[in-house]
């Protein structure tokens, strides 16, 4: 929008409208200026961000960045939303997760979380990690169901599970038209996580009950958390979703029901990573693909996808597990900004065993924060027209829709999954992944980045084992690689009474040497490695003396290639006649006598720390 001023004369009339060519040969200037000797579409391909496979984000988008018509919130293709006011009226629900064993401590849990601002319960019943089905009365006792809904996590019992909570609300005197919620059942996500075949009938036979006789409740959940959590990218993640509702609606169509009511049946759940613009846009590109499986079944107006997502359990570390407060904020941002009805923000100490209360109070309070202060809710599709968000939504629903018909040319979900096809795509995405985040290209703080060995390990009750998977889809974590390591460093400590060392030979003046020695020492931290920078500064007269105080058994040259080029040689010789197992030299690989390798951004710091923890013996 222009303004104008009181003399009606535009504010900007004084200034040349930029052109695109221009910015671009600006951008080419910067780069020769670093080496790079690019012109034209290059020059902006050198600062373009590879997002994941498939999708790549440019570092300017404009009006020439076209994308599919978004439509209007609450109509077909649903992009902008699927109501057409949006979260605006009253936020988005609230959900709480919670997967305890014992019925009174989790109806402890389930009132604190009812009293400060959940709004529904996600409730994992059954099995080794969830409440019995005998103890959901008295997990929900005190519970008002007609104004919390209830979202069940059941797997394998979800009759039962079911069966119990609609006697519940029997027995409550809660009207059938006033029970809200999910009773979650989804036989394929089961099978993605068990390795267990598929049964569809318990699911059809309940989609049924609930829409002849509870307009609330929702019956089905598509659960693509499996799919994310085993590795998968979003596009694969939205495919696996897509073919999983799509089986759903061919089941439920098949036993009688409409097209119309077998999608009110479904409600979709999606992992919100830190990532919030492709967060944001996973959910959008959600609804879109949705909408359009809708329309070719005939059903163009149901198409309007129910969304619950929740923060990524691949993100969240067990290192500085405060971090994880950072990363499920950004993420409850990414998915109340995409359109999300319901979210869960998991607490902080997630990845470390069962939440205290201090935890599920943080995780609750974010979205209430988000909602109440920072007043996210109040704005309808705050993303919609963002030239770089639709660019990117567009893009990733073509990649998921494609990943999709590979999916069902294989002959649906169930078949893909039996014949090892989605499992080994996950894997390919999840290897590739993890060479970027062995090389710090994913950088995680706390972890690979800052890590912090002096921190108090943070201590929380175990959670209990699943019930035996024999088959299913992996779970993974961004951090397991480092952790592995630094376990490593943890029973070295424990048993020795001190971490392995490295001693840092810093060159010259700190102007010299400061960066890289700031680098190697993060670089060996992430292993566990305790860096020893003492003296500040040596030489070939003070190395040997200093590396012998030191206790470390390796070391590793820090400073400018000029004085590496002047003292590289002669300090590497007097740290090796010193007892030094490895010299290490922090810059890119060149010709030093005496300097075993190096550490460098972009190097596999995986494979080195791991081999440095080899020679040092530690197990």
């Amino acid at each position: 929008m222009t303004v104008l001023p009181a003399d009606g004369l535009s504010l900007a009339a004084e200034f040349p409208h930029p052109a695109h060519e221009q910015w671009q040969s600006l951008v080419e200037g910067v780069l020769r200026k670093s080496g790079k000797d690019v012109a034209g579409s290059a020059a902006e391909e050198a600062l373009s961000t590879t997002v994941e496979a498939g999708l790549i984000t440019r570092p300017l988008y404009t009006s020439r960045d076209d994308a599919p018509d978004a439509g209007f919130p609450g109509f077909a293709p649903f992009t902008r939303g699927s109501k057409a006011e949006g979260n605006a009226a009253n936020g988005w629900d609230v959900r709480q997760r919670h997967s305890l064993t014992d019925p009174a401590r989790l109806n402890e849990a389930v009132l604190a979380d009812l009293e400060n601002g959940v709004t529904s319960l996600w409730l994992t019943v059954g099995g080794a990690t969830g409440v019995p089905v005998s103890g959901l009365a008295r997990a929900l006792d005190g519970v008002y169901l007609d104004l919390a809904p209830v979202v069940l996590d059941a797997g394998s019992e979800l009759d039962s599970a079911a069966t119990e909570l609609l006697r519940l609300y029997e027995e409550r005197g809660v009207a059938p038209e006033s029970a809200r919620g999910t009773l979650g059942a989804d036989p394929l996500g089961h099978a993605a996580r068990s390795g267990s075949a598929p049964e569809p009938a318990a699911a059809v036979h309940w989609a049924e009950r609930c829409a002849k006789k509870y307009p609330g409740l929702r019956a089905l959940t598509v659960d693509a958390l499996p799919y994310h959590e085993a590795g998968g990218s979003a596009a694969e993640e939205l495919g696996s979703s897509l073919a999983t509702g799509v089986a759903y609606l061919r089941a439920l169509t098949g036993a009688g029901l409409s097209v119309e009511a077998a999608c009110a049946q479904l409600e979709f759940r999606y992992a919100a990573t830190a990532d919030q613009f492709l967060t944001i846009a996973k959910l959008r590109a959600a609804r879109r693909l949705w909408a359009r499986v809708a329309e070719v079944c005939g059903a163009a107006d149901a198409g309007a996808q129910r969304q619950h997502a929740v923060t990524s359990s691949v993100m969240m570390t067990r290192r500085d597990p405060w971090v994880n407060m950072l990363r499920t904020t950004l993420a409850c941002l990414g998915a109340g900004v995409g359109g999300a009805d319901s979210v869960t923000v998991l607490p902080f100490d997630h990845a470390l065993g069962l939440p205290d209360a201090f935890a599920r109070r943080i995780a609750r309070n974010t979205s209430t924060i988000l909602m109440e202060e920072s007043h996210l809710a109040r704005v309808i599709d705050p993303a919609g027209g963002s030239w770089y968000v639709e660019r990117l939504t567009a893009e990733l629903a073509d990649s998921a829709w494609a990943f999709f018909q590979e999916i069902e040319r294989a002959g649906g979900q169930a078949a893909a999954l039996g014949s090892g096809l989605i499992g080994e795509r996950l894997a390919a995405t999840w290897a590739a992944r993890s060479k970027d985040l062995a090389r710090r290209k994913e950088p995680v703080t706390g972890v690979s980045e800052f890590p912090h060995l002096a921190e108090r390990p943070v201590e929380r009750e175990v959670t209990p084992a699943a019930d035996g998977a024999s088959g299913g889809l992996p779970t993974v974590r961004r951090d397991e690689a480092f952790e592995a390591l630094r376990a490593r460093s943890d029973a070295h400590l424990a048993s020795t009474g001190r971490r392995p060392r490295v001693f840092l030979a810093a060159l010259g003046p700190a102007s010299a040497h400061t960066a890289r020695a700031t680098f190697a020492s993060n670089l060996f931290q992430a292993g566990g490695i305790e860096p020893v920078h003492d003296p500040a500064t040596v030489d070939a007269s003070t190395a040997a003396e200093a590396f012998a105080t030191s206790g470390a058994t390796v070391a590793c040259l820090c400073s400018g290639d000029a004085l590496y080029a002047e003292q590289a040689e002669a300090v590497a010789s007097a740290l090796r006649a010193a007892g030094a197992q490895r010299v290490f030299l922090a810059g890119r690989p060149a010709e030093y006598p005496g300097v075993d390798e190096y550490v460098f951004a972009g190097c596999d710091v995986v494979a080195v720390l791991s081999s440095v923890l080899d020679r040092m013996g530690v197990a």
